[in-house]
């Protein structure tokens, strides 16, 4: 590859604009459910699906469904989205609140992360 086709697929990354939000994870049989903030949504699902796998959850009851359970067991969704205002912005501060007002909402869920 060349020094100008990597830097236009470099480029190209950065200013990507991931689907971002608040994300879910609810167990079938216990109706529990457990979200969390997400900058990239499809990559937080895949990191945090391999946490579960890996017995890495740091949310204790969290990784005790996943195991007890298994994957099939869980529902995950995306109950919350962010639009972009400007994909140069930090959205942390943003989906924070996102994620405070979803619990508001739903007072039986709980954050991955406390």
């Amino acid at each position: 590859m060349d020094i100008k086709k990597r830097k236009e697929l470099l480029a190209a990354y950065k200013d990507r604009c991931p689907e971002m939000g608040v994300i879910s994870f609810r167990c079938s049989a216990t109706d529990e459910a457990f979200i969390t903030a997400a900058a990239d949504i499809p990559a937080k699902f895949n990191r945090v699906r391999f946490q579960f796998s890996a017995g890495n959850c740091p949310n204790k009851r969290l990784q005790e469904l996943w195991t007890q359970y298994g994957e099939n067991a869980f529902e995950l969704q995306v109950v919350q989205r962010l639009k972009y205002d400007d994909p140069k912005k930090d959205p942390t501060e943003e989906l924070e609140m996102l994620c405070e007002l979803y619990l508001l909402k739903n007072p039986k869920a709980s954050k991955i992360w406390k």
